[in-house]
């Protein structure tokens, strides 16, 4: 059995570490020092534990090994987590909160500041009903995106060299900066990890296992005003912001996130900064499909056009950036044994998996299509990336034992 004091323990310490990343800082990697901050400390731990090969490089990639038990020899399993926690709510100075024997109904969460947990905003919750919860203070994320998929791969480690008796393969894990901004799994050595497959443990609630995920752009657009007096303004003044909204009208009314879900595609406008003279808009463009993906694309393209028609060549510049694309054409090539194995893993531990297309991207996306095949798996955490962030801790001993029962199985692939 999982020691749950010493995994929450794990966890709850894993989540002092500030390791908010910055989405404004493209150049360096990782894009914030606390990042750094938390590797070198996760190193150390590994070392101590006893694995071995543990490295650190300069971009805070973290790797280890847990060789293989005597006797046993297959194909090399990985797991992976990201260190860093998404650039949309604070990660400092976080303070957990546990709610034990949930009741089903709201949550004090700060009651200097009148911050309550809503059920009725939140009622997937209530599914934990008598369950010890972690939340947070209400003024910060929890960090269970990723600290949590991170404590459950390291505890299980510490399983295995505490259980020798537990037959193994030999085990690879990998931690890495910056997933939130989308740069993480560029810089992932996939030929230094030397795994034959790997899961990313990544996930949201309980039995969740992804192999599928969105094709994404992540499209920034300029537009280009001509700043007059607005006394004399009249037939001179171009308003980049009036151009913006114009962009942001003719996108289709039901394709944005808050109307769409399963495999539906989107497109969502997150930043505009900006005035009269200049305005720069950056978006989310979503599809699971390939040909919807780029029909998408085509689609802004003219809109662009047509603006730069209407308002004179120069006017709108529009950058398109892939970030990943759908694993599952890669899972799908060959690769099912892969996900068999994490489903029949979680059945073994009492977990009834959720097989669903991730509404996202890991960073599985990108190192399956660079030749590691790598679904996704559940931590059991909820509503990431904001203040109301929680994590059933039920769930978290499930993603750990997940973790422990694919090391068992995975050589015999």
């Amino acid at each position: 059995m999982i020691d749950e004091n010493k995994l929450v323990d794990r966890f709850l310490q894993y989540v002092s570490f500030d390791t908010q990343s910055d989405e404004e800082q493209d150049v360096l990697l990782p894009s914030t020092p606390g990042q750094m901050v938390f590797a070198r400390a996760l190193a150390e731990e590994l070392k101590g534990l006893g694995l071995s090969d543990v490295s650190l490089d300069d971009h805070g990639y973290v790797m280890a090994t847990l060789p293989a038990s005597a006797g046993i020899s297959g194909p090399v399993t990985g797991f992976i987590s990201h260190m860093d926690t998404s650039p949309d709510a604070s990660g400092e100075d976080v303070k957990p909160l546990r709610v034990r024997n949930y009741d089903g109904g709201d949550v004090l969460l700060n009651r200097d500041k009148g911050i309550v947990f809503s059920a009725k905003d939140f009622p997937e919750i209530r599914k934990y009903r008598g369950q010890d919860i972690l939340f947070t203070d209400g003024t910060t994320l929890l960090g269970a995106d990723d600290k949590a998929g991170v404590a459950a791969i390291v505890t299980a480690m510490e399983h295995f060299l505490d259980h020798p008796e537990i037959l193994h393969g030999t085990l690879r894990v990998g931690f890495t900066p910056d997933e939130e901004t989308g740069r993480s799994a560029s810089g992932f050595d996939v030929a230094k990890f030397g795994a034959d497959f790997a899961y990313t443990v990544d996930g949201g609630e309980l039995g969740g296992l992804e192999y599928e995920n969105f094709n994404a752009d992540n499209p920034v657009v300029t537009f280009h005003g001509r700043s007059v007096h607005t006394g004399s303004a009249k037939g001179k003044m171009k308003n980049a912001l009036a151009m913006a909204a114009e962009w942001q009208q003719a996108l289709p009314a039901g394709e944005k996130p808050e109307y769409t879900e399963g495999y539906e595609g989107f497109f969502h406008v997150y930043k505009i900064t900006g005035d009269v003279e200049t305005c720069r808009m950056h978006m989310l463009v979503r599809d699971h499909d390939q040909k919807r993906f780029g029909e998408r694309k085509v689609f802004l393209d003219r809109l662009a056009d047509f603006l730069n028609e209407k308002y004179g060549i120069g006017s709108v510049e529009l950058e398109h950036h892939d970030v990943y694309y759908n694993m599952a054409e890669k899972i799908r090539d060959g690769h099912m044994a892969v996900v068999d194995l994490a489903r029949e893993a979680m059945e073994a531990v009492g977990v009834t998996p959720v097989v669903e297309p991730i509404r996202g991207g890991t960073d599985g996306a990108q190192l399956s299509w660079r030749g590691l095949p790598c679904p996704n798996l559940f931590t059991g955490g909820a509503n990431f990336h904001g203040r109301f962030e929680y994590l059933p801790i039920p769930s978290l001993v499930k993603a750990c034992e997940t973790v422990v029962e694919i090391g068992k199985r995975g050589y015999r692939i």
